[in-house]
């Protein structure tokens, strides 16, 4: 069954990436074989945490873009860009990095799938106004989520498992990431002026009109901004109490939509527009095809690979941790790797462990399944979305389009990381 596993997820991963079929197609029929012939039961695939469909992802996507939905109604999203576009000065590389950064801080705030959801709207407006292709500046967003969502211990999901596990608290990973993280996002705004030049051409004419627009003129309807936003705060505040409170984000994300659909007084035809159907059927394919990988002992295998490559010296079980979890977060989602490596570098740092109290090997492993994600389309969650509200608004980004800009992205992060992680542990 292992066999069979490694050959279907090969396919599907070849599929996309050459895309000679719609990637949901690919997706949904690879995860129809890996059922069909039994690597992973109905029971695996839809009920258990470990080899299953998260829901909470995809529940937390879907409430998300509820709310995104009934706040386009109100004109939010058109007075950003026309006031990121007067600050910038409709200069489109000053646009690309006031746009990135706003959407790395807010990543370390909120999960980064959020994040990219609330700013790519505000995007694909600022980009059509100062006539830019919104692909390149989509494109850096998602890598910028991604960085930025490192810093924290809500920032990316995988931070939040590790923590669970390690017991390592907020403060441990302000203290630990969020300084290599600044150099890192300062190095991105350089290393984006290089990558992406030659979209930096905006419409001189476009430019000068969006100047003289007054940004408030904008919102279309103020009572239904104002409550938007009321929820919005509470959904976002939620987010971060969840150790407080102990709901999911996906429960505080429906119960968000919930209610601002309940007062919003909006049909549902009008918010429902914005629900990535198709994001969403990709993301369940995908994770019934990874949790082929984690039931048939793949990943498993590959962990204690790396662990038994390691011997007994500190800098290389870092640094194979690093590199490695880059590599296969840039093939898989890094949700279930960081879920089966978690033990194995707890058994590792524990006392009377070959490691004992290096926790350096805690953030080698984050920083490397963080960052590595960067590196393809499907690497990361982020990715995946602003990759479907892309298509959706008629500017579709091919998987190796963002990998030539992602890949680049993610070795000089990681080589960012490389003497940061051997001088520091």
């Amino acid at each position: 069954m292992m066999i069979v596993a490694i050959i279907v997820f090969a396919i599907v991963y070849v599929l996309i990436a050459t895309e000679r079929v719609n990637r949901v197609v690919a997706a949904l029929a690879g995860a129809g074989v890996i059922l069909a012939v039994g690597v992973v039961g109905a029971d695996d695939a839809f009920f258990s945490r470990d080899t299953g469909i998260d829901w909470n992802v995809i529940f937390l996507l879907f409430g998300m873009m509820v709310i995104v939905g009934v706040l386009r109604q109100t004109g939010v999203f058109e007075y950003v860009a026309i006031w990121a576009t007067k600050k910038a000065k409709g200069r489109p590389f000053r646009v690309m990095t006031l746009l990135s950064l706003i959407t790395a801080v807010a990543s370390a705030g909120l999960d980064n799938v959020t994040t990219v959801l609330l700013i790519a709207p505000v995007t694909l407006l600022v980009c059509e106004k100062i006539g830019v292709r919104p692909v390149p500046f989509l494109i850096a967003e998602a890598l910028a989520s991604n960085i930025g969502g490192t810093a924290t211990l809500v920032g990316d999901p995988p931070n939040l498992i590790v923590a669970s596990r390690s017991g390592l608290g907020f403060n441990d990973f302000l203290v630990n990431l969020a300084p290599i993280v600044v150099v890192m996002l300062i190095a991105f705004v350089a290393l984006s002026r290089f990558l992406f030049r030659k979209d930096f051409v905006a419409d001189p004419e476009q430019v000068a009109q969006v100047m003289e627009l007054d940004e408030r003129e904008a919102i279309q309807n103020r009572p239904l901004l104002i409550r938007s936003l009321i929820v919005l705060a509470l959904v976002l505040i939620a987010f971060t109490l969840h150790g407080v409170l102990h709901l999911e984000p996906a429960v505080v994300a429906l119960l968000g939509a919930g209610l601002l659909v309940g007062i919003s007084g909006l049909q549902p035809r009008t918010y429902l527009v914005d629900v990535e159907w198709e994001t969403l059927l990709f993301f369940g394919g995908l994770f019934i095809l990874v949790g082929s990988l984690v039931k048939t002992g793949v990943i498993d295998h590959f962990a204690s690979a790396m662990v038994s490559a390691t011997g007994n010296s500190v800098p290389a079980a870092m640094m194979l941790l690093l590199w490695g979890s880059a590599v296969l977060s840039a093939l898989v989602d890094n949700i279930p790797y960081v879920a089966t490596m978690t033990p194995v570098v707890d058994q590792l740092v524990s006392p009377g462990g070959p490691f004992a109290g290096q926790n350096g090997l805690w953030w080698a492993l984050l920083l490397g399944a963080d960052l590595g994600g960067n590196a393809t389309a499907i690497g990361a969650s982020a990715n995946v979305v602003v990759a479907g509200i892309a298509k959706k608004s008629g500017h579709p980004i091919s998987f190796w389009e963002f990998t030539r800009y992602g890949a680049v992205v993610a070795v000089v992060t990681l080589a960012i990381a490389t003497p940061y992680l051997l001088l520091r542990y």
